[in-house]
């Protein structure tokens, strides 16, 4: 059944009003995540929910309460501390939350406090200073994440500590456009920047970078399958309570594969393999957590084979990478200068 994006709010402002709004340390709520500019009478695809921020006292925010259904919309809920949202300034240089207070997105606010920090964050969002810094904040994220990969961990949260900050490169190019820095289509978006600004040229090196560049469509089809199959024993064996625990649902089935294929059968395969890479590993951690070792073994070698196919096939060959893409921030930053120099929606003052 199809929801409207204005009918999946409500939900999610009644459950907000009903589930946390009353609770002491509640301090507000508003909307996030890649559905801020879809107007209320679009229709919410099957592969997005409806991201909502809790803001509560605690210094140590709750567990992020993540995927589930309500009222017939697929919402997704995390939880933020106070005291990161104290600061107008320290909200303008992160890239992840500067944007959701770019438009009004509150949906409770017991002390007016967020209204106040939405109008002064709106007003200075495309100020140039504040965008350059973003980006900055973005690019420092690749640098610390690759530069601290450790080899001594699963083959899992290898991938994992490889693969984000790797993703991440995208992000610095969306920031500098004025663009929500997406997760799982965020290479189609960087996609659709670097042809906006002419710098098409890059996008191939960010692909040759994840390791998909020449990755066929049928052998990313290929690699879907073999995670739908690891996805469903993983949700299946789950118990240990991780931050990414509901992707892993049969709730969020739709954004992790139906959503991937659909990139896949609109001609974007390259573009669906980092959420798919990215889902393989989030399923064998859980498997690792609470499956047998035999069902363990039986999905590894589908996830061996993916990695494999990304040209890695030892830590030598992860540090490697690792520190390719560090050289390449240079030639990352130069491209998100010209963006900023060129793109007419940033405020030069």
């Amino acid at each position: 059944m199809s929801v409207r994006v204005g009918s999946a709010r409500k939900a999610a402002s009644a459950w907000v009003l009903e589930h946390v709004g009353k609770k002491a340390g509640f301090r507000g709520a508003f909307f996030s995540g890649s559905t801020i500019g879809l107007p209320d009478d679009a229709v919410l695809p099957a592969t997005s929910d409806i991201d909502v921020m809790v803001v509560i006292e605690d210094a140590e925010p709750l567990m992020k309460l993540g995927k589930f259904v309500y009222r017939d919309a697929l919402l997704e809920v995390t939880y933020l501390s106070w005291d990161q949202l104290a600061s107008v300034e320290e909200v303008l240089t992160s890239y992840h939350l500067a944007g959701s207070f770019r438009t009004d997105t509150i949906i409770a606010d017991p002390a007016g406090y967020l209204g106040r920090l939405q109008t002064e964050v709106s007003r200075r969002f495309a100020e140039q200073v504040w965008v350059r810094r973003r980006c900055e904040n973005a690019l420092q994220k690749v640098e610390h994440g690759l530069q601290n990969i450790d080899t001594g961990l699963p083959l899992h949260d290898k991938i994992t500590s490889w693969l984000f900050p790797t993703g991440v490169t995208t992000h610095v190019l969306l920031v500098a456009a004025l663009r929500n820095p997406t997760v799982r289509r965020r290479y189609l978006m960087a996609q659709d920047v670097l042809r906006q600004y002419e710098q098409s040229g890059l996008y191939e090196e960010l692909l040759k970078r994840l390791g998909c560049v020449h990755m066929t469509a049928q052998r990313v089809e290929h690699h879907l399958e073999e995670l739908a199959r690891t996805f469903d024993a993983a949700a299946a064996a789950a118990k240990t309570p991780f931050f990414f625990s509901t992707d892993i649902s049969a709730a969020a089935r739709p954004i992790a594969i139906d959503g991937s294929r659909e990139l896949i059968r609109s001609g974007y395969h390259r573009e669906a393999v980092f959420w798919i890479v990215a889902t393989f590993a989030r399923c064998h951690k859980i498997l690792a957590a609470d499956a047998p070792a035999d069902l363990q073994r039986e999905h590894i070698p589908a996830f061996e084979a993916l990695i494999a196919d990304l040209g890695i096939s030892s830590d030598r060959d992860l540090l490697r990478r690792a520190e390719d893409i560090i050289q390449f921030l240079p030639r990352l930053w130069e491209t998100a200068e010209a963006i900023l120099s060129s793109n007419p929606g940033i405020l030069r003052r």
